[in-house]
């Protein structure tokens, strides 16, 4: 099959609908709290949080596109079929209905709406919610011009109004960069970039951008892993730059003491408000609205397509579009706190057994024997366990003492160990 020659409006609309469906609910939200809590060190916290955000996206892509897989499962399928559906459809459902799409419609409620509101009534967020949903919906359906949409329409207005934000932020800036850290950078930066779900979501809108890609001529291996390449780098400094902005206006915070002890939602309207007045509020609903539709639209089609091809094509992606938004509609009226509280013990108890399947997909060739993969996966799986019940009061915060622990890496030495005790026990598949 002859390579297909690379266009770069190609690679910019299929690379901007990557960037809008990344930055969403959790990534509006986190980087200027972080950029808060960490003062000086702002740059140290961002740039974990890039690299355990965009930065492992990226390595999960290129993880699978080195093993010529556009799904989830080829990471996860040297588990064993019933592990790797397992795991697979705990990411799916976790980027999905349960945590990430109803956390953009709950964030586009309590940042872009309640402010306007003075005194809504109680079932607001569930008129509010189901509006959003309809529209999530209506442009979900047609998973052919899902990337498109996204894409060319509303990336290009999401992305306006940020860089506006982050410009006069620069311009005139809320306050001077003084405070010291107040959490350690390098975990915070850590946690947070988990929090955005994006090292699992890329796993799944790979599906997306390959069909898109396919849907423009790239079919041959070549062109396609081309393609899927060159349009995540597009959305990866797109993200780079909005990241490190959002992060710089909440370091700005840190002398003013009107922004301190809020929450992620209410210190970015704050800061909004702070640099452009009441309008700010406007702008940012505009923002929140357009970040979170797009994020949604984009979840709620991959994880369909995922669960369409999990299921062998029994289950219909109209069917689950549907069941997708109806569910997220519920979750969604529980509110970002609730949701958040929710998804950090899940996620840091899964993003290790995932990490290590993508660092490990690369040496597929290598590995011959699928219990490295099984046990390295397992035992940090475990680790991250402990970790958690230990928040929790249980006895199992000796797993502090683990190298790395500070740093949120407990988990790196026992996976390492699995991986090995996995080498010398002789697998069956």
């Amino acid at each position: 099959m002859e390579k297909k020659q690379f266009k770069a409006k190609d690679m910019l609309v299929i690379g901007a609908a990557l960037f809008a469906m990344f930055f969403g609910a959790g990534n509006l939200i986190f980087p200027p709290l972080l950029g808060q809590q960490t003062g000086t060190s702002w740059i140290i916290g961002f740039l974990f949080f890039f690299i355990f955000d965009v930065g492992l996206a990226l390595v999960a892509i290129l993880a699978l596109i080195s093993k010529n897989q556009y799904s989830i499962t080829g990471l996860t399928g040297p588990m064993g079929k019933v592990p790797s559906a397992v795991i697979g459809a705990i990411g799916a459902l976790c980027i999905g209905p349960f945590l990430a799409i109803p956390r953009t419609a709950a964030t586009t409620y309590e940042v872009g709406v309640a402010p306007l509101l003075t005194n809504a009534p109680g079932f607001a967020t569930w008129i509010f919610s189901a509006f959003f949903f309809v529209v999530v919906l209506v442009l979900t359906i047609r998973p052919s011009k899902v990337v498109d949409i996204v894409g060319q329409f509303l990336t290009p207005i999401l992305v306006i109004f940020l860089l506006i934000m982050i410009i006069v932020g620069i311009v005139n800036p809320l306050g001077p960069i003084e405070t010291e850290a107040t959490v350690n950078a390098v975990r915070e930066g850590t946690y947070n970039g988990y929090q955005t779900l994006d090292v699992i979501a890329s796993m799944i809108f790979i599906i997306i951008i390959a069909n898109s890609a396919r849907d423009k001529g790239y079919n041959d291996q070549a062109s396609l892993a081309g393609a899927t390449i060159r349009s995540s780098v597009v959305a990866a400094v797109g993200l780079l730059v909005i990241y490190g902005g959002l992060t710089y206006l909440g370091a700005t915070t840190g002398t003013l003491a009107d922004y301190q002890g809020l929450d992620q939602t209410t210190l970015l309207v704050t800061i909004t408000k702070g640099l452009f007045g009441d309008i700010g509020v406007i702008l940012l609903g505009i923002i929140v609205l357009f970040a979170c539709w797009t994020t949604a639209i984009g979840l709620t089609s991959a994880v369909s397509e995922y669960f369409v091809e999990l299921s062998g094509g029994k289950l219909k992606y109209k069917t689950l579009v549907i069941a997708i938004v109806v569910f997220s509609w519920l979750v969604s009226n529980a509110g970002v706190a609730t949701i958040i509280k929710v998804s950090a013990p899940l996620l840091n108890l899964i993003y290790p057994g995932l990490l290590v399947l993508i660092i490990l997909a690369f040496f597929h060739k290598q590995i011959k024997n699928n219990n490295i993969y099984r046990f390295a996966a397992y035992f940090g799986m475990i680790t991250s366990a402990l970790e958690i019940l230990a928040g929790f009061g249980l006895p199992t915060d000796f797993v502090s003492v683990l190298p790395l622990a500070d740093m949120g890496f407990a988990w790196i030495i026992p996976a390492i160990v699995g991986g090995i005790i996995g080498k010398f026990i002789p697998s069956k598949s």
